[in-house]
């Protein structure tokens, strides 16, 4: 087993070394075909031909439209745990605020009636996952590790049993016809409607793509040298002259405006909100998410997002010896982490710093033995 994990692990190096070297023009040809392919994704005259992987027992849209969202989420909390290397276990929270913010804001149900129109919300959630990212920070950043995974987690379910209880968040009734985004086509039909999923679905993807392009660039600047300086040692990065609390709070920010722009979208799909959207797993479902596809890289972060939504809704309608595979896609889920967690810790598509720390730490393991 220890020789298969072994030559895995030789192969996705390979790939990724052959990646690196490859001319420009290639990889540019590579990605636009990539992109080309997921914008193509959801139309049944093209995904029919791709054998077992559309979803049979739901939408494959609405499907899709889920996968975009965790890989949103996913590419958000990459920074927080990726990049700065803070354990975040409450991450859902900002998602809450930016769909909650949505809901008060347009919704008949809500006590304010203000109604406004979805589109002039979107700003202003975003602006308050940001300001709620900054509150939780400013107390908090100064704890590490395990206290700060406490702390986080406790935000999230504060927000959560404020939604549960709170007659103003409406408990489970929720809040209900929320406006969708806005636009229609040629012949007065609305583009973001009820039954079609696919306008949803590329709407996430196009912000899927602009957000990836922010996040690499501010990876790349002074800011993302700081966060990489903070994870690989927060007492060394300070003494050099970091102003680690100050990157810290950037980090939160930055991820917490990701949340909340994904909570938005959500909210205007779903034409509902309650408080049973919110739950605890959520939190933990995303933060795997990064683990499992490469924490600290933009790609794995979105390849794990995309795995774990993706293979939760296929068990959906697959039964095994009269059993629903659905009823435990978590029970699968668990196993697939823990076998990642042996055979490959740095996840499947990992960050290169992080992937030769884990190479050495094998080696320091092996001279021990």
């Amino acid at each position: 087993m220890s020789d298969f994990a072994g030559r895995i692990r030789n192969d996705l190096h390979g790939i990724g070394e052959r990646w690196h070297r490859a001319p420009k023009w290639m990889r540019w040809v590579v990605l636009a075909a990539v992109i080309i392919f997921f914008y193509a994704l959801p139309n049944k005259e093209f995904y029919q031909y791709l054998g077992p992987i559309p979803t049979t027992e739901s939408n494959f849209g609405q499907v899709l439209f889920t996968v975009s969202i965790y890989v949103l989420l996913a590419v958000g909390l990459n920074i927080v745990v990726g990049f700065a290397g803070l354990l975040d276990l409450g991450y859902f929270g900002f998602f809450a605020v930016g769909a909650y913010t949505v809901a008060v804001l347009t919704s008949p149900s809500s006590d304010l009636k203000t109604l406004w129109p979805w589109l002039a919300v979107v700003p202003i959630a975003i602006a308050l996952t940001m300001l709620s990212g900054v509150t939780l920070g400013t107390p908090t950043l100064r704890l590490r590790g395990d206290y700060l995974a406490i702390v986080t987690l406790g935000f999230a379910e504060m927000i959560r049993i404020a939604a549960t209880s709170s007659t103003f968040l409406k408990g489970q009734r929720g809040f209900n016809q929320i406006p969708h985004p806005p636009g229609e086509y040629a012949d007065g039909r609305p583009v973001f409607g009820v039954l079609d999923a696919r306008p949803y679905y590329w709407l996430v993807l196009t912000l899927i793509i602009l957000v990836v392009i922010g996040v690499r660039n501010l990876s790349r600047s002074r800011v993302g040298r700081a966060w990489v300086s903070i994870r690989e040692d927060e007492d060394a990065a300070q003494l050099m002259g970091v102003p680690t609390f100050k990157f810290k709070l950037w980090a939160f920010a930055a991820g917490a405006a990701i949340g909340g722009l994904a909570g938005a979208l959500y909210a205007g799909k779903q034409n509902f909100v309650n408080s049973q959207n919110f739950e605890l797993l959520n939190s933990i479902i995303i933060l795997a998410a990064v683990i499992l596809g490469g924490s600290g890289n933009i790609v794995g972060a979105i390849v794990g997002g995309g795995l774990v939504a993706y293979l939760i809704e296929r068990f959906r309608g697959i039964e095994m010896f009269g059993v629903e595979l659905y009823e435990y896609r978590f029970l699968f889920f668990g196993v697939i982490l823990v076998v990642m967690m042996i055979f490959r810790p740095q996840g499947l598509i990992p960050n290169q710093r992080r992937a030769a720390e884990f190479k050495d730490r094998r080696k320091e393991v092996t001279v021990g033995g």
